[in-house]
């Protein structure tokens, strides 16, 4: 059969595809990002006019496709780890509500925060709501996930976790991908109370997911993605999560592994396999990649069982990515010697593309603000947080999206001044309107600059939600338009800048500055494209 060469991220929107998908919603966030953006640009999705539009923050992507549930249609939502955050709302209560067309939550998590603030472990959210979880080992894995989890999601009611990681959403193998699915036709709940969560049917509907958790075990006992493999060597069993089965595969790659072994890729955890291991292994390791999940939950399981290894008590790091070395030294296997970096050879930090409006913003603010010192200004997520590297050191926080506006007001409230929020277009759309709201109806005197370079930037450009209507969010929020100001930042322009960077610092009240020009990557793209045409 033909195999289609493809990322883990995009292995999942083409199962989603194959498998009925009608809506697919998201937030761009590596590594994520590449699942909305191939199901996009899939000429079947086209076809079949499959919803692919980028949402304004991970809560209304998630409602939306909640929404699409309920019309009986299958429905795809995409984050990374902490859009989870602030998706859990919604999430958590879909548990509750159930669901009605299947719902897939194709999670992203990042351990070693490759372009992240932390390191937390999407199966830990799962565990809260009481929901599945798939976990691939590979790409084919992760389209037959997504291809069969709809199937899983309307056979249990319930929204199902699809999770992967960074090195499986970023690397490339073969898949074979299966019969295209029809889309399923509008049909709304049978109960048109479902998705009502007043107390009294909450309780009840509570109750229902309390019931179906002993069917959720079984579904995992009986998961072909879970599995037992015997081994000679009973002194250790060992237990991988996902992902975590290539690391053990390279440790013994020119030989066999000869200790019994699960590999878990579906949950809740399968107990009867589980229980078969700690029955027939003196130890276990476990070998998952991010937090100790399955390691606790072991700790608890088992009563008179074996002694538990993993990242918990050190036998395999605490932060950060596994690799096959921190799996073989687990093992007691010889390290391999790999090749010496030289000495020469320096870590190249991150930096703004040369010629970024961002760089422009920050020179022309640095300067109107040199009297002030150093320490006030909060940042947000976006590419102009490198502005805290040198030679700008222009910045003093970066938390989570939206967190610059409402910093800098608490800061306000504490009497620092001036006080002011750095923050981008599609940020201050996801989550910046409702601080800036904050700060209109408190009168506070800060000086919020929304840098708009027109695209959601530090994820591949996408297109932003605020493109062309951030001066009239700001007025809607009540912000006096005579302290809207819209600079273009070029270095022509730059005494221009700086004289209204401290006209606004001195306001005593909410002032916005708007430096807007369009991403030159974004730019460059939208020429070529011109030019192709």
């Amino acid at each position: 059969m033909q195999k289609y060469l493809l990322l883990g991220a995009e292995a999942i929107g083409q199962g989603a595809i194959d498998g009925g998908l009608s809506a697919v919603y998201a937030y761009p966030g590596t590594p994520s990002t590449e699942i909305t953006e191939y199901i996009q640009g899939s000429p079947i999705a086209a076809e079949r006019h499959i919803h692919s539009k980028w949402s304004a923050n991970e809560k209304t992507a998630y409602e939306a496709a909640l929404g699409m549930s309920y019309t009986g249609k299958r429905s795809l939502v995409c984050m990374k780890h902490v859009g989870l955050n602030v998706a859990a709302d919604a999430f958590m209560n879909s548990a509750v509500t159930g669901i009605h067309g299947g719902l897939i939550l194709a999670v992203a998590d990042d351990p070693s925060m490759h372009s992240s603030q932390n390191e937390q472990d999407s199966r830990y959210y799962a565990g809260f709501a009481m929901v599945p979880v798939l976990e691939p080992s590979n790409q084919q894995e992760a389209y037959d996930m997504a291809y069969e989890g709809f199937e899983l999601s309307e056979r249990t009611g319930l929204p199902v976790m699809l999770r992967i990681t960074t090195r499986l959403a970023h690397s490339r193998s073969g898949i074979v991908r299966r019969e295209l699915n029809a889309q399923r036709e509008l049909k709304l709940p049978n109960d048109l109370r479902q998705f009502i969560l007043l107390p009294a049917i909450a309780r009840r509907r509570y109750n229902e997911l309390l019931d179906k958790q002993p069917e959720l075990k079984e579904l995992a006992n009986q998961s072909i993605y879970n599995q037992y493999v015997e081994g000679k060597d009973r002194s250790l069993g060992i237990i991988c999560c996902g992902i975590a089965i290539n690391y053990l595969n390279e440790c013994y790659a020119e030989s066999v592994c000869p200790y019994p072994l699960v590999k878990l890729s579906q949950y809740p955890l399968p107990e009867k396999m589980l229980n078969r291991l700690n029955e027939e292994s003196d130890e276990i390791l476990v070998i998952e990649e991010g937090f100790p999940l399955v390691e606790e939950l072991l700790r608890g399981f088992f009563d008179n069982g074996a002694r538990i290894h993993g990242r918990l008590d050190g036998r395999l790091p605490r932060a950060g990515e596994l690799n096959t070395d921190h799996v073989g030294k687990a093992l007691g296997l010889e390290p391999r010697q790999g090749m010496t970096v030289p000495g020469i050879i320096a870590n190249r930090p991150p930096a703004m593309c040369q010629g970024c409006g961002h760089i422009d913003a920050y020179e022309a603010m640095n300067e109107a603000m040199a009297k002030y010192g150093k320490g006030h200004v909060f940042s947000d997520i976006g590419c102009y947080t490198l502005g805290a590297l040198p030679p700008y050191e222009a910045i003093n926080s970066c938390v989570d999206m939206g967190a610059s506006i409402t910093m800098a007001k608490g800061a306000s409230d504490g009497g620092l001044f001036p006080s002011v929020a750095m923050i981008g277009d599609s940020t201050f759309a996801h989550s910046g309107m409702t601080a800036l709201l904050d700060a209109v109806n408190e009168h506070a005197p800060i000086t919020v600059v929304i840098s708009d370079n027109e695209s959601v930037s530090m994820t591949g450009g996408q297109d932003s939600s605020a493109e062309g209507k951030i001066e009239d969010i700001c007025k809607g929020l009540g912000v006096d338009q005579n302290h809207i100001r819209v600079i273009v930042p070029l270095k022509k322009n730059h005494a221009e800048m700086v004289q209204i960077f401290k006209e606004e610092l001195e306001y005593p009240g909410v002032s916005v500055i708007i430096p807007r020009r369009e991403c030159l990557q974004r730019a460059t793209r939208r020429k070529r494209n011109l030019s192709r045409e």
